[in-house]
């Protein structure tokens, strides 16, 4: 069965838990009642290092609905990436954009949220702008609410805290 030409690829890996993964998909499968075939390097047409779900032609369709619809639920477990995408939470453009920017940074950092500030002080007609991990963009722009009711009387009684 392994080398029936009527079986089509679905999903391939070699990372270091393609196995695992290959064996996940496959129970995802053969939950809605697709029949596939976990393949390893050592079948032919996989890649050195490769592991591989086939399934018949006819199910192929099925079966990539059903891991693509998988993987937009539950991510790779352990998989922190989308969480670590920049999202910005705060441009300026002219003359104090860099103050301002800084003044942002400060904030966050003050909350310990993780940014990036991006700035292009060479080129005045570009905006300064900081980001931050998409996981903390809720938590960033509350900080930022919640710094700018302050105003600036709480960053001065902050700053004097901070030098006793």
């Amino acid at each position: 069965m392994n080398s029936d030409p009527e079986l089509v690829t679905v999903y391939r890996s070699a990372d270091t838990s393609a196995r695992e993964d290959a064996e996940e998909v496959r129970a995802l499968l053969e939950d809605d009642g697709i029949l596939p075939v976990v393949l390893g390097d050592d079948q032919p047409g996989v890649p050195s290092g490769a592991v591989e779900v086939r399934v018949p032609a006819a199910d192929a369709s099925r079966a990539d609905r059903l891991i693509l619809a998988a993987s937009e639920t539950d991510p790779v477990p352990g998989d922190p990436s989308p969480d670590l995408d920049l999202e910005t939470v705060f441009t300026a453009l002219g003359v104090s954009a860099e103050v301002e920017s800084l003044g942002v940074r400060g904030v966050l950092d003050a909350n310990g949220i993780p940014n990036v500030f991006v700035s292009p002080p060479q080129y005045p007609n570009l905006r300064f702008v900081v980001k931050v991990p998409r996981r903390y963009v809720a938590q960033a722009r509350q900080a930022l609410a919640d710094a700018e009711a302050a105003g600036p009387s709480a960053a001065e009684e902050a700053e004097k805290a901070g030098e006793e």
